[in-house]
């Protein structure tokens, strides 16, 4: 695997590189030169996707079926944990300043996930958005290094021990990433960036929240409240809606658009007062009334949020009714999360029962978080009978 910020390490100076006319899409897209084999060409095996030379009918990076092609990845052995040596074929993905050569693992990664729904798993509208995201990642760098890190940590989610920690390949592509990522939001962003940047934004979101530093519920906040502990998704999904308006990722020519109904959820006006909806326990703990409002009550809108998720099935539950808890954790309510108050706990506490269970990425981080907040809560609020009657699992949500 290798990284440069010069073409010359590609194409060697002084030299371009001639393609061919008449080579299937897939080379065209990956701007590579085609070889025209037939029926498969060199490069399209190689990468393990259907050579499209001789067809108009074959989509664009169509993975080869699993059980037709051999295994790029030695599973089990050290060889497949580490970083392999690059292909002799190269396959690039690169822009005007930065280039990176994908390895046979990262390639493997390409083939079995990128092309699927990973944030929600069988949604057919990421599917989409993910395939024409793979695309995208061929011309910029920093989004080709975030996929691959979701893929490289849905991956662990799938195959390794519920305590394994993120494996150097996930920090690699994750912090070379941020690095590009950032360079790039420091420059004038062109239309054409606009959806690789929430699509870069959306995924650093995914790798901060599915990475807690802690291994274990003693480790973790509440438990812990060291300052790395913090809910650092919290900043990190504000810094992507803060990109909204830059990108506009409802507008038409957006690969983002198929989402509306999941964007119209989340910004959907939450009830402007009273209890409907809300079980009267919960009401009851957060001192909400028939004559409560946002204005009078921290955690009004929270609690509403909680309570739409709650009356989903969880084999219905999709980003919209989970993000839209996530938009209220802003103001007073994050500033009584931050202060571990058990109201506001307890509320974090069921959206992460709910959720966690549901989304594969939030449920790397219930495993430890939910439990510390149910160990924290019987600590040192164990007394409070109206706190403790909405905690009956002690945490152990994933394990049922």
């Amino acid at each position: 695997m290798t990284s440069t910020d010069s073409r010359e390490a590609r194409e060697g100076p002084g030299k371009t590189r001639r393609r061919s006319r008449f080579g299937c899409r897939n080379c065209k897209l990956r701007k590579l030169k085609c070889d025209e084999s037939k029926p498969q060409c060199k490069r399209c095996s190689s990468f393990g996707v259907v050579c499209n030379f001789l067809t108009s009918t074959t989509p664009d990076l169509q993975p080869i079926p699993a059980d037709s092609r051999r295994s790029w990845m030695v599973r089990g052995t050290a060889a497949a944990a580490g970083l392999q040596p690059p292909l002799s074929n190269a396959i690039w993905t690169s822009d005007a300043s930065t280039l990176f050569q994908l390895n046979t693992r990262c390639q493997d990664f390409i083939t079995r996930y990128l092309g699927h729904s990973l944030i929600t798993p069988n949604d057919p509208n990421m599917g989409q958005v993910n395939r024409k995201l793979l695309e995208l990642a061929f011309t910029h760098p920093y989004l080709m290094h975030a996929s691959l890190a979701v893929s490289l940590t849905y991956d662990r989610h799938l195959n390794s021990p519920s305590d394994s920690h993120r494996t150097l390949e996930e920090c690699y592509h994750w912090s070379q990433s941020t690095i590009l990522f950032n360079q790039k939001l420091r420059e004038h962003i062109e239309p054409n960036e606009r959806d690789p940047i929430w699509g870069t934004a959306a995924a650093l979101v995914i790798l901060t929240f599915s990475s807690p530093n802690a291994r274990t519920p003693e480790e973790s906040w509440p438990l812990n409240p060291s300052p790395s502990s913090y809910l650092d998704w919290v900043h990190m999904n504000k810094g992507k809606m803060s990109l909204w308006n830059i990108v506009n990722p409802l507008r038409s020519d957006s690969i983002f658009h198929v989402m509306a109904g999941a964007f119209a959820y989340v910004h959907s006006p939450l009830p402007e007062g009273g209890t409907e909806g809300i079980p009267p326990a919960l009401a009851a703990l957060c001192g909400i009334t028939d004559d409560s409002t946002a204005e009078t009550n921290p955690y009004f809108h929270a609690a509403h949020a909680v309570a739409q998720i709650l009356e989903i099935e969880d084999s219905e539950v999709t980003m919209g009714p989970v993000q839209m808890f996530m938009r209220c954790i802003q103001g007073g309510f994050e500033g009584l999360l931050r202060d571990r108050d058990p109201v506001a706990l307890v509320l974090l506490y069921l959206w992460y029962r709910k959720a966690g269970r549901c989304i594969w990425w939030i449920g790397l981080r219930a495993r430890v978080e939910c439990p510390a907040i149910w160990m924290y809560l019987r600590r040192y609020h164990g007394g409070d009978d109206s706190v403790m009657e909405l905690l009956p699992d002690g945490g152990k949500f994933l394990m049922n």
